[in-house]
């Protein structure tokens, strides 16, 4: 399995920006899909954006709170995807993981996470 490595989380204002990346140190993303999921204090974990990246339909997926301000992307290479974070709310903060997924869902590679605080 190719390992999954986030950057980019920090601290930020509210109605700030943050740019998040997901990249397989170097190498071709293998997975059929990568992801990213959140998980605020308290709360379980959940899916808020999805892109397939080896696949002949390209698709997208966002949760409904995050839509129109986030937004997922895989470079040409294949080897990042990118969440980039827009208008950012306090109730964004969280540890933010992505995972490599298959074609039936299962996420079974998890990058390490990184943390988003958004402050007012």
């Amino acid at each position: 399995q190719v390992p999954l490595v986030e950057s980019g989380g920090g601290l930020v204002q509210a109605g700030g920006s943050l740019r998040l990346s997901c990249a397989a140190s170097g190498r071709t993303i293998p997975y059929y899909a990568v992801a990213w999921f959140r998980q605020a204090p308290g709360k379980e974990r959940e899916l808020i954006a999805r892109i397939t990246v080896n696949s002949w339909v390209s698709s997208i997926y966002y949760v409904d709170s995050v839509k129109g301000r986030f937004t997922i992307s895989k470079d040409s290479a294949k080897t990042t995807v990118t969440l980039q974070m827009n208008s950012l709310k306090l109730e964004d903060t969280a540890v933010y993981y992505c995972a490599g997924g298959t074609d039936n869902g299962k996420y079974n590679v998890w990058g390490q996470g990184t943390r988003v605080t958004v402050s007012s």
